[in-house]
């Protein structure tokens, strides 16, 4: 798939998406300051979330209190949503940084406000996974849509993956947890395989919420192509996603490590052009076990492979030798070369 101008799969290095989300607070200037922070971190995508209360929760959600929160939910979006000219104000902050800026909708409404300004892609949350409806008015618009799969099967998944099947829209679908933070007992690596193989069309990649980097950057041994996870400039701040967020130094961390990772698990099983210098020593050549005399014929008791791997006869052929006549008295440790046998 192909986000703005950002080529995304199994053949380019995965793709890290810094998750602000609502860790500013609703302070723009505290946006700002995180998206510049990832820009010098070297991020290539930065994340919000659009929130437009009024289309997005009814009011029961004003005694619906989240895990990670002292307060409704209803609270906790309505203290931590910009305003949507804020919101504009940052993608245009972020874009002129060099970074490309994409948000999660959680209502019709928001997507709609999204639209207008001219968003390269889609992110759904895994809360809305298996919100049909409003997976479709999103599909509806043409663009890459980005997935989370957490609190989901595979089987709950089908339907929503149809409706961006049948739109025709490039998709990614990720791996995720919905815990913050997330501990290794239920956070699911084979969840990554899982989406992989029952969904061949996906992108797919992990969306993090355990403390550290390292389940996000296992998931790129297993194939992950984008990794998300939360980000603030700092984690002395206080706010429901702090606790699982990354830092702008663990940011970049996860931006060369995940490389680093990428390239090595498709690098094909070989003896590569540096290892030469060090197979030359490494490996063995077969040499007489024994004082030997000319004509005698070798038997499997008479030779071994000993280093170094200078000699003419390598360790791998040390079967090949075994019956032939010697046409040279040869001493212990005498490297063999086929001149020698006949």
């Amino acid at each position: 798939m192909k986000i703005a101008h950002r080529e995304i799969g199994p053949g380019h290095p995965p793709l890290v998406i810094a998750e602000i989300g609502i860790n500013h607070g609703g302070d723009l200037s505290v946006a700002k300051e995180m998206v510049r922070l990832a820009a010098a971190s070297g991020c290539e995508m930065v994340k919000h979330q659009t929130h437009i209360l009024e289309d997005e929760m009814t009011d029961e959600a004003k005694s619906i209190f989240p895990p990670n929160a002292d307060v409704s939910i209803w609270d906790v979006m309505a203290g931590c949503a910009l305003t949507l000219d804020e919101e504009a104000e940052l993608k245009r902050y972020t874009e002129e940084l060099g970074m490309i800026w994409i948000s999660t909708p959680f209502s019709r409404a928001a997507a709609d406000y999204l639209e207008t300004l001219d968003v390269p892609a889609y992110k759904i949350g895994s809360g809305e996974a298996d919100n049909l409806p409003l997976i479709r008015h999103i599909a509806r618009k043409g663009k890459p849509v980005i997935l989370s799969t957490g609190m989901q099967t595979i089987e709950t998944m089908r339907a929503s993956v149809q409706i961006l099947e049948d739109a025709g829209v490039e998709y990614a679908l990720l791996e995720c947890t919905n815990l913050y933070p997330s501990p290794a007992e239920i956070v699911s690596l084979k969840g990554v395989t899982e989406l992989k193989n029952a969904f061949p069309n996906a992108v797919v990649g992990f969306s993090d919420h355990s403390i550290g980097p390292e389940m996000a950057l296992a998931s790129v041994a297993l194939g992950a192509c984008i990794l998300e996870r939360h980000y603030t400039d700092t984690r002395y701040r206080k706010g429901p996603d702090i606790s699982c967020s990354m830092d702008p130094a663990e940011l970049r961390f996860l931006i060369d490590r995940s490389r680093e990772i990428w390239v090595a698990a498709n690098n094909d099983k070989k003896r590569t052009g540096p290892e030469e210098d060090v197979y030359r020593f490494a490996r063995a050549s077969v040499v007489a076990d024994a004082d030997l005399p000319e004509g005698h014929v070798i038997t499997e008791a008479d030779i071994w492979a000993r280093r170094p791997g200078s000699g003419e006869i390598a360790g791998y052929d040390f079967d090949k030798v075994v019956g032939k006549r010697l046409t040279r008295a040869v001493t212990r440790n005498t490297q063999l070369k086929w001149s020698d046998l006949a």
